[in-house]
């Protein structure tokens, strides 16, 4: 972190000074008193049911060199004399404009990455692809929030060249926020889909939301889109860049010649502003990651790197853990992906399952989370692409047990061949896995994170 002094944070978050200490060789910012080291910046969040506030004299016995509070509940007598106190009305806008602050110490380039799917594997593909050229930070795990964000950005200092930073949102003007704190120089959007449609009703308003990304741009910036998703395919701008992306629409960058192996795709990158081609291997599966690699390289041309040096990024390529980790046990193969779950993610997994050689196909599958009225339609629609596709078992769980049953069975695939297993929790399906998996079957394993899949994964491999 960039140091930054005591009267440049006070002016930042807009905040009184209470207590001044006596240190202010601070290094590093944290909202997590178990997490507190010396020479840390402690800010004091609340939640449904926990109030940082309340924790001032632990942090400050930690090591906290300045606390920023939104409440005055301790005794100053009880601080360290090392602790100051900064008092302001709300510590989490306080944290991102402190974030805000920050950046403009930052001499770096940074991509910020949104969609309803496929920020964290399209976060991780950039990552790689810019890699190849210069020193990269990209988000850890899923500290994509308004919270998470500025978190992300006080690891940074002016020893990286570029930050790839993913930003999801429940609701419409949290993007707005972390745009407003990172003010990206470049945006990906991977899709629109139908993920939080229970806030935000209409895939309309998911759009609006992921476009809060751009609320900061000029004709400097650069927007970044996947054209084969059809909410992003014909959007323009006049004060800013767009680049398009796809498999379907050939625009400014397209990818042909497509081969799609059991762990890895292939295919051939074509750039239309130049006419310069270049054939990418990448040991991720799916369709999908063609289309998140897509974007992933697009950004590395707009910044100028040599196809050669992307090809040399991907080589170096390594994935946020549960997301389609294809896993060979002695007798059968398993396809964990636990961390997430939408209808379109929920596709393209089936997908990947069914490009992977076995004997029968089984899926696990369990409930997509914040789908609002849309949630019973897409889980049928899961059960009947699965039935399309030829799966051959489909163990449901969750309270959209009857949905996938009911796509599954319906006749629209003309398939004769196939069974849905309904189980009431995660110890259950892996009862009944461990009774139907035989040698060289294939299992794909996924629900939304809440619903903690990776037991079964677990218990599959301990068998």
């Amino acid at each position: 972190m960039e140091y930054m002094n005591f009267d440049e944070i006070v002016t930042a978050v807009g905040g009184k000074v209470i207590v001044r200490g006596n240190a202010f060789d601070y290094d590093n910012i944290s909202t997590d008193t178990r997490k507190i080291g010396e020479k840390s910046i402690f800010i004091a969040l609340k939640g449904e049911n926990f109030n940082g506030n309340n924790y001032i004299i632990e942090a400050s016995n930690n090591g906290a060199l300045v606390c920023i509070v939104d409440e005055l509940n301790f005794k100053t007598e009880d601080l360290k004399e090392y602790t100051s106190i900064i008092k302001v009305d709300d510590t989490k806008k306080a944290l991102l404009d402190l974030a805000e602050y920050y950046r403009t110490m930052l001499n770096i380039k940074i991509v910020g990455i949104t969609g309803s799917t496929g920020k964290t594997s399209t976060k991780d593909l950039t990552h790689a692809a810019l890699s190849g050229k210069f020193k990269v930070f990209k988000t850890e795990g899923n500290f994509n929030n308004e919270i998470g964000l500025p978190l992300m950005m006080f690891k940074l200092d002016n020893t990286y060249d570029i930050a790839v930073l993913e930003m999801g949102m429940n609701n419409l003007g949290e993007i707005h926020n972390m745009a407003k704190a990172a003010k990206p120089d470049i945006a990906l959007i991977t899709n629109v889909g139908i993920t939080h449609i229970e806030n935000l009703k209409t895939r309309e308003n998911i759009l609006k939301a992921k476009l809060e990304i751009t609320n900061f741009f000029n004709n400097e910036n650069t927007l970044i889109l996947n054209a084969d998703n059809d909410f992003l395919s014909e959007i323009e701008f006049n004060n800013f860049n767009v680049m398009k992306t796809g498999i379907e629409n050939k625009k400014d960058l397209y990818a042909y010649n497509i081969m799609l192996n059991e762990k890895s795709i292939s295919f051939t990158v074509r750039e239309d502003s130049t006419g310069e081609e270049e054939d990418f291997y990448i040991e991720a599966p799916g369709k999908h990651n063609v289309l998140n690699a897509l974007l992933a390289i697009a950004c590395a041309r707009k910044l100028g790197i040599e196809f050669k040096l992307i090809k040399q990024g991907f080589s170096n390529l390594k994935f946020t853990s549960m997301r389609l980790d294809i896993i060979k046990e002695e007798r059968f193969t398993i396809v964990n992906d636990c961390y997430n779950a939408s209808p379109d993610s929920m596709k393209a997994a089936i997908e990947v399952l069914m490009n992977i050689n076995g004997d029968r196909k089984m899926v696990v599958l369990g409930s997509m989370k914040e789908l609002g009225h849309k949630a019973y339609e897409a889980h049928k629609e899961v059960g009947i692409f699965s039935k399309l596709m030829g799966v051959n078992t489909l163990i449901a769980v969750g309270e959209f047990q009857d949905a996938y049953e009911e796509g599954f069975k319906e006749d629209i695939s003309k398939r004769d061949i196939g069974e849905v297993i309904k189980v009431q929790d995660t110890d259950q399906a892996a009862k009944v896995l461990k009774e139907y998996l035989k040698k060289d079957d294939v299992v794909l394993v996924k629900a939304s994170r809440a619903m903690r899949f990776e037991k079964i994964v677990e218990a599959l491999r301990s068998n």
